[in-house]
This record gives structure tokens, C-alpha cells and sequence, in this order.
């Protein structure tokens, strides 16, 4: 079904609903898209001395499932391996978590924020 929205597009008004809701929840956003030869992090925001690495995972129909479902193992190692590389270029200091934001439907509603996935 096309929504003559692409996905590219699509991915940036969902994180764009994840900055505005981390801003409401009292995160500041340091960084969009950061990203190396290596790897990518969506969003990278601070709150109380820490900094989250955050996935947003965008699904427009539910029949796609849940967009966190689709944060594997693997995800995981990539965001973990993306926020070492980031830590260890700003020489950040304080703790960091690798958190992810569940964003559905044409709406962009949020439906799911873990803080901390790993």
C-alpha cells in the first residue's frame, strides 16, 4: 500500500516525534544521524548526566508487528558497537544506555520508549 509517503521521509517525521517526545520527557537532543563508516545511531540525547543512544523503530501498519520487536540481538551488538565508537570520540565520561522509541501508524503516535535495552 503506498501512503505517498517514502520511506525515508516516513523515518524522519518518526524521529522527528521522537525528539519532540524525549524533549517532553526532559532529554536534551545532542545529535541526529550520527553516523561513520561503520555504523549509525538515530538519536543521541542527554538527561541527568547520561547520554542514550537512541533506535527509533517506525511500523505504519500494526500487521507489520512492533517496531521494538525488530531490535534482535544482532540490533543490539550494532547499537552497542555504535555507542562505544561515539563514547570513545567524545571521550563522554558518565554513564550511557542504549535505549529504543517504538513510533506506529500514520498518526506517529509513540507507543513504546525503553530507556535502557540493554
Amino acid at each position: 500500500m503506498n501512503t505517498g509517503m517514502n520511506t525515508t521521509s516516513a523515518g524522519n517525521r518518526a524521529e522527528d516525534k521522537a525528539c519532540q517526545f524525549l524533549s517532553s520527557k526532559g532529554y536534551k537532543v545532542l545529535q541526529r544521524n550520527w553516523r561513520t563508516k561503520l555504523c549509525e545511531i538515530d538519536i543521541i540525547a542527554t538527561k541527568d548526566k547520561e547520554v542514550f543512544f537512541v533506535e527509533v523503530k517506525y511500523r505504519n501498519q500494526s500487521a507489520q508487528g512492533r517496531g521494538l520487536d525488530y531490535i534482535t540481538t544482532k540490533k543490539q551488538k550494532q547499537m552497542k558497537f555504535a555507542a562505544q565508537l561515539w563514547v570513545h570520540e567524545f571521550k563522554w565520561l558518565e554513564d550511557y544506555s542504549l535505549a529504543a522509541i517504538e513510533i506506529s501508524g500514520e498518526e506517529l503516535n509513540v507507543t513504546a520508549f525503553e530507556e535502557v535495552i540493554l
